[in-house]
């Protein structure tokens, strides 16, 4: 399980487009997320980085917490 600290997400729709980005390149990716603390867990075949630059992508700042 890999834990992210991701700054920008709010709403649903932040959880929702962090999500789709991520199973878009492992759909049998585990993402969990917590937006009161602002954290991403995602269990995933996906490499650290891929998960950073994903979740960037879709404009928010993430780091590995």
């Amino acid at each position: 399980m890999q834990v992210f600290n991701v700054q920008g997400m709010t709403c649903g729709h932040c959880v929702k487009a962090v999500t789709n980005a991520i199973k878009a390149q492992d759909p049998a990716a585990d993402v969990q997320i917590d937006l009161g603390k602002g954290e991403v867990k995602v269990q995933s075949q996906l490499a650290t980085e891929q998960v950073i630059g994903l979740i960037e992508g879709e404009g928010y700042s993430a780091k590995v917490a």
